[in-house]
């Protein structure tokens, strides 16, 4: 506790918190807030910390979707007990890093999804082409609390840290003015959640590594390589029971199961038979859904945020699918998305003068001038050699309307 009180990691610990931003708590109260807030009572709070009096606030709990269907119930602490969270994480992360696997790679320091999937290409060039595809039913709702303080206690012996971990585990939740008590789980949005998961499925790590098996873990999401249809179906019997008898967790059936690499997603890509690394089929949808939102002519929204907004976005995306050796699947998609541009420009345009003013900026032909005056559907007038002309993909792209294949890094 006393490292975690530490005035050089509580500013390390601020900085996050306010470089990471997030919604507010259950108390309202934004950064800045919270900041002022500070300022006259944290000596006041760093007592209590010390002497383990120390009460969290609950936590508001926000339900948001999930891509691939169904809900997740986000955690979302005070920025005050973020704070403290990330100093505790600060801390005991220094403390358990050395002792995770190395096939470990979520939420880790110099670590990513890139490295997981890279693993994960390695062993299929090695010649194991069947993978078994676990999913953990709802694991962040699920943690035992018993099982993960044991697991802390092995590592971290200070009473007062160990209370106040305790604590936060046990902290309220409110969904829709209405708390909740936990006896189990560690909610999603809190800084502490990333690294309580990493080490209550160190276990899992422990016992794959005895077996002497291939596997990738992000968080809750791991992949085990075998060699044979026969293996794979035996690994997936073996480890389903372990999960269930050490871990105390169920296992998504629907969802878990055995396959090839190139039939499988992992972390939103596919691996195909000769290795490659591809973007998933979902992912690729999901790109185009949020085409769509981006480009909704409704948005209140200048031109130029319009193209910042899509920058931004292009730039996360291409970020993290760059790595990608097989890049056809959005490329071949990059006109579909110009249409999307055009038809909003076209319905952002209003009505016929509005058109045709804009069409003549543009420098368009006078014969290209009478498609101000069509009937025809915006999605039909975005395909149209009028607009195409005007809008025509070198002028989109000198005006920052970029395609994925205009930002990819190189292979």
């Amino acid at each position: 506790m006393q490292a975690v009180l530490e005035r050089s990691n509580l500013k390390k610990a601020y900085r996050a918190v306010r470089r990471n931003q997030g919604a507010a708590g259950v108390d309202g109260k934004s950064i800045q807030q919270t900041a002022a807030h500070l300022r006259h009572h944290w000596p006041t709070i760093a007592t209590k910390l010390a002497e383990g009096r120390y009460t969290p606030h609950a936590v508001r709990g926000v339900i948001i979707p999930k891509p691939n269907g169904g809900e997740r119930l986000l955690g979302i602490p005070t920025v005050q007990d973020r704070l403290i969270q990330q100093a505790i994480a600060q801390v005991l992360g220094q403390r358990f890093e050395p002792l995770f696997s190395d096939h470990s790679y979520g939420f880790r320091p110099k670590r990513s999804a890139h490295d997981a999937i890279k693993a994960a290409q390695a062993y299929l060039r090695a010649g194991k082409s069947w993978v078994v595809d676990l999913d953990i039913s709802a694991f962040f709702d699920q943690v035992n609390h018993d099982i993960l303080m044991h697991r802390i206690r092995r590592v971290e012996s200070d009473p007062q840290l160990l209370r106040l971990i305790g604590r936060y585990l046990r902290a309220p939740i409110e969904v829709n003015g209405k708390r909740q008590p936990r006896r189990c789980g560690t909610p999603q949005g809190g800084p502490l959640s990333p690294l309580l998961a990493n080490i209550y499925l160190d276990a899992l790590d422990k016992e794959l590594d005895k077996r002497g098996l291939s596997y990738c873990r992000y968080a809750d999401d791991v992949v085990i390589y075998v060699g044979s249809e026969r293996s794979a179906q035996r690994v997936m019997s073996s480890i389903s029971r372990w999960i269930e008898q050490h871990l105390r967790l169920k296992l998504n059936r629907s969802k878990s199961g055995i396959g090839r690499p190139w039939e499988r997603p992992y972390l939103g890509f596919i691996l195909l038979e000769d290795g490659r690394i591809a973007p998933s089929d979902k992912s690729v949808e999901r790109f185009k859904t949020k085409v769509r939102q981006l480009w909704d002519a409704r948005q209140s929204l200048t031109s130029m945020e319009l193209v910042q907004q899509w920058q931004r976005y292009l730039r996360g995306w291409v970020q993290y699918f760059g790595i990608c050796e097989v890049r056809w699947s959005i490329s071949k998609v990059e006109g579909w998305v110009r249409r999307h541009i055009r038809k909003c420009f076209w319905l952002r345009w209003h009505h016929r003068k509005g058109r045709l003013n804009a069409l003549k900026r543009l420098g368009a032909k006078w014969y290209h001038l009478k498609v101000a005056s069509s009937r025809r559907g915006a999605w039909r007038i975005a395909a149209s050699p009028a607009l195409q002309a005007v809008l025509n993909n070198r002028t989109l792209k000198r005006y920052g309307f970029w395609m994925p294949s205009d930002v990819w890094p190189a292979c």
